[in-house]
């Protein structure tokens, strides 16, 4: 139209192109989508986009997972991957687990603070919730330690019926196998060197170190006593869970 000085209709006639075509306008908006998309992924850093979705659906935003996923692209919020160490390992299948109480899992993460000094963390997971009912943030963490907090979680939850974990030491001390034995409770241990026998807090793990000790940088205990269970509370009532179906 512009180089031949013709109208509308005689290049739409000559170029085989329809009318229609020239004057339509998109009526997707994805404005609000997108700035909502940008708010839930700077609160939820190491979340990606299909978390994001379902929050998105929690809200009673009717909208399509793979629109999602294409405003998340187009809006650069990829995550970035962190490079992590595959070992090869034979996988062990283990009995599934329905109810509450039925296994617990429970393992130790360490972390530092911003003046260098380390701390642990002894994370807790029910294998059939997904729920973590405490995580215990401590110096020092000896079994006389963790009999207090599982103590403490046994009070509001009951006891359950078995806990697996590696072979510490503070997990092979006479102090939990007493305890354990009071409650009825079996320990039951993985072998050595096999993580992947122990798969659910080994997957909790990684995400809690993923989605918070790698995200914040803590000035002391208390700061990071606070830090943490804000984010265990937030784990458990509204990050959603791809195995408990969203």
């Amino acid at each position: 139209m512009q180089s031949a000085g013709l109208s509308e209709r005689q290049t739409c006639r000559y170029t085989d192109f329809a009318r229609s075509s020239q004057r339509y306008q998109s009526r997707k908006h994805y404005v609000a989508l997108g700035d909502r998309l940008r708010t839930l992924a700077i609160l939820r850093l190491r979340w990606r986009y299909r978390r994001l979705y379902r929050l998105l659906r929690r809200e009673g935003l009717r909208v399509n997972r793979k629109r999602v996923q294409r405003v998340y692209c187009e809006a650069g919020l990829h995550v970035r991957q962190r490079p992590r160490k595959r070992v090869a390992l034979v996988r062990v299948p283990k009995p599934e687990v329905t109810t509450p109480n039925e296994r617990w899992s429970m393992d130790f993460v360490t972390d530092a603070l911003a003046d260098g000094r380390r701390f642990r963390n002894l994370t807790v997971v029910d294998d059939a919730t997904r729920e973590c009912p405490q995580i215990e943030v401590e110096r020092s963490l000896p079994a006389e330690r963790i009999i207090a907090a599982l103590d403490r979680i046994a009070r509001e939850r009951g006891y359950p019926r078995t806990i697996v974990c590696d072979n510490g030491p503070e997990f092979r001390r006479g102090a939990m196998d007493q305890w354990a034995d009071q409650h009825g409770i079996t320990l039951a241990f993985i072998e050595p060197g096999k993580p992947v026998q122990n798969a659910f807090i080994e997957s909790f793990n990684g995400r809690f170190r993923d989605e918070c000790l790698n995200e914040h940088w803590f000035l002391d205990l208390a700061d990071a006593e606070a830090t943490i269970e804000a984010w265990r509370l937030g784990y458990n009532a509204v990050r959603p869970h791809g195995q408990l179906g969203g």
